[in-house]
């Protein structure tokens, strides 16, 4: 395995665990307004809040990460190729 591979996946395991950690210890209702978007505050127990921004934040990071970086397409190859 890859040692880049294992760091990741090490780091993710620390995030989760620190999310489940923040989840039972932080039992309260939290008031979350957003006044562009939203009409009125959404009161929802903290763990759910901190489910929520992790997911938003994880998706947002994977969108931005994943690019089609360093892929040639089809046409480029064939008109590089010696004839």
């Amino acid at each position: 395995m890859n040692a880049k591979l294992i760091f990741k996946t090490l780091f993710l395991i620390v995030v989760l665990l620190l999310l489940v950690m923040m989840g039972m210890n932080n039992r309260g209702t939290v008031a979350f307004s957003l006044p562009p978007l939203l009409t009125k505050s959404v009161t929802q127990p903290a763990a759910l809040m901190y489910i929520g921004f992790f997911a938003i934040g994880l998706l947002s990071g994977v969108i931005l990460a994943s690019g089609t970086g360093g892929k040639k397409s089809a046409a480029s190859k064939s008109s590089s190729s010696p004839k």
